[in-house]
């Protein structure tokens, strides 16, 4: 709904109750809602808080309200009124207007620049295994929600911080030196991601080995886990890395730039990007100028062994450790550090960061830590947190047997949605190349609308082959929606520059679809304040639905009256612009034809 006539009906309904009953209300008193569907009229007023002014019930109050708006604003046509509520009907010329001025405009949708920064953290990957199935979760919303607030006016700043030192990277390199025989990406034929996970996967099958060999020689479990000898040579490693080691260095460049070749494959496939790489190796030391500086204002407290605390108890969280007693940094010491240099660098207003639901704590730890602080901009830090993925049991063997790679998953989709569209027989007329682009499209659309129609907040559970069902609730139906769109407006020829005589009425199936179109931009500010791209997510489905339902009602390319049918065409080339630019912000392609 454009917003211009919610606010004249606003405005209005105060001054009808100043005219009719002599009172003065807020404009924040007056309730609006979309006018349920088995009533006539697309806007509804509540006029239950009036009566209290009117003094007469409130089917009386909502008649009078309505003749006074009805009088006092051109666009309204009709009402009627249910109990307490004052639906309002809008005319075909205000339909039609809000079509042609607003909608068909070549920016609908997009907010001027707000003059605000933005940063965006997602991805966050360690470099010891490749992406799984909890990664795509996490980039696609950190994509997706990144896109929606650029929409929304931010200057956005896309940022990964990748966890690429300690010891479980360390575990990696320790098995490849021990048991790889100088195996590379290119003499194994693997990704350079999957081949490090590969050697992570070594480590933890021989370091069991020996925490066995141990415990039947008389060590407790706890024991044999610290004395088993690959868990001393792996912190070893760590230690000569942290003192700057040349071999110890070169291996964790080299195997490194493996898994950052793979992981590139990887985020392309899944179509995301980023402004700017913060990597844990420059950034764990950062931290320990502002435990000294939070030391010097009583923010923290040192124990008898030396360590540095904050006491977060007034907050319902506990006391926490923010530097150890030997004066080095534990996880949030360099997260604190890492906050600072972001700021320092980009001086954003807000920040967001994109992390699963198991570290809830830590962030409410880390805000509240740089809050005590002082820091200006700790008030516009914000953790989207997400919950978990599942799969249907037995739906997809992962590779190392524990969780379901990226690579994998993507690949497997891909190759559904071959199945499908072939089953369907929607490919006649493709060439080779092209079948393989729209295989794609379908396979990854399916994934991304998926994983985001369902508010990030709640656990999912991701069905492949629901997912790419053609009539269902998914991305592949809205792409078919857009494709078909297309081919009408193929065969019919149609311009956009056409020039679009008005028809002198629009029926119902028209104006819904309209109404559905008009609150393009108020779903994308919503999804933007929510931080939530499944709110656009499910409005885009109900563009499509719409979309059909008219198509299916009204003749379209075989409407007899000529202005008619180019209105129609003009209608559907609109739907197929939002449509696309609803899904292009959720990371999502729509093909031209399928």
């Amino acid at each position: 709904m454009a917003n211009s006539i919610q606010d004249t009906l606003v405005q209005q309904t105060v001054a009808a109750v100043k005219a009719l009953y002599g009172a003065d209300i807020p404009e924040t008193q007056i309730s609006l809602q979309e006018t349920r569907k088995e009533f006539e009229g697309q806007i509804t007023v509540v006029t239950f808080p009036v009566t209290r002014f009117s003094k007469k019930s409130p089917e009386q109050t909502g008649t009078e309200i309505g003749e006074y708006l009805q009088q006092n604003i051109q666009e309204i046509s009709s009402f009627n009124v249910i109990k307490g509520f004052l639906n309002i009907s809008l005319s075909d010329s205000y339909w039609i207007a809000l079509l042609n001025n607003t909608i068909a405009a070549q920016d609908f949708g997009k907010f001027p620049a707000n003059g605000k920064k933005l940063m965006v953290e997602y991805s966050s990957p360690n470099t010891n295994k490749p992406l799984h199935l909890g990664h795509i979760r996490n980039n696609l919303l950190g994509y997706s929600v990144a896109e929606i607030l650029k929409a929304y006016g931010y200057d956005i700043i896309k940022a990964n911080l990748v966890n690429d030192r300690g010891v479980h990277i360390c575990k990696s390199m320790l098995a490849w030196q021990k048991f790889g025989n100088g195996e590379t990406p290119e003499s194994s034929g693997l990704k350079g991601d999957h081949l490090v996970g590969k050697y992570y996967v070594v480590f933890d099958k021989e370091y069991k080995k020996e925490i066995e060999a141990l415990k039947e020689a008389g060590q407790t479990e706890d024991e044999a886990k610290k004395n088993a000898p690959l868990m001393l040579e792996t912190q070893e490693m760590l230690r000569q890395w942290e003192a700057g080691n040349e071999e110890v260095i070169a291996l964790w460049s080299k195997m490194n730039g493996w898994v950052y070749a793979g992981f590139e494959k990887t985020y392309k496939q899944l179509g995301v990007d980023f402004d700017k790489f913060y990597y844990e190796s420059n950034t764990y030391l950062l931290g320990k100028d502002i435990i000294q500086e939070g030391l010097n204002s009583g923010v923290f407290f040192k124990k008898e062994d030396n360590s540095v605390w904050i006491d977060l108890t007034d907050e319902g969280l506990d006391q926490k450790l923010v530097l150890r007693g030997d004066g080095t940094s534990v996880y949030i010491t360099q997260d604190l550090g890492t906050a600072q240099l972001k700021y320092d660098e980009f001086g954003m207003s807000e920040s967001i960061y994109v992390v699963g639901n198991e570290q809830d704590y830590h962030f409410k730890v880390l805000f509240s830590i740089l809050k005590k602080l002082g820091k200006s901009w700790a008030d516009g830090l914000f953790h989207l947190s997400y919950g978990m993925v599942d799969l249907p049991s037995g739906k997809m063997k992962s590779r190392e047997g524990t969780v379901v790679d990226a690579d994998d998953l993507m690949a497997e989709m891909i190759e559904t949605a071959k199945s499908r569209t072939e089953e369907l027989g929607k490919t006649e007329g493709f060439t080779e190349e092209e079948k393989s682009e729209l295989y794609d499209t379908i396979g990854m659309g399916a994934l991304k609308y998926f994983l985001l129609k369902v508010d990030p907040k709640k656990r999912l559970l991701f069905d492949p082959n629901e997912s790419v069902d053609f009539q269902g609730h998914t991305g592949p139906f809205i792409q078919y929606t857009h494709a078909r769109i297309k081919s009408v407006l193929r065969k019919a020829e149609f311009s956009t520059n056409a020039v679009v005589t008005v028809p002198a009425t629009i029926s119902s199936y028209e104006r819904d679809l309209i109404q559905v179109l008009g609150e393009f931009p108020n779903e994308i500010e919503i999804s933007a304040k929510e931080f939530s791209p499944a709110q656009l997510a499910n409005y885009v489905y109900d563009v499509a639905k719409f979309y059909n339902k008219f198509y299916h009602e009204e003749t379209i390319l075989k409407a007899e009256d000529m202005d008619v049918k180019t209105f129609r065409l003009h209608l559907s080339a609109s739907a197929a612009k939002v449509i696309a630019k609803g899904m292009k912000l959720l990371g999502i392609q729509v093909p031209e034809r399928m």
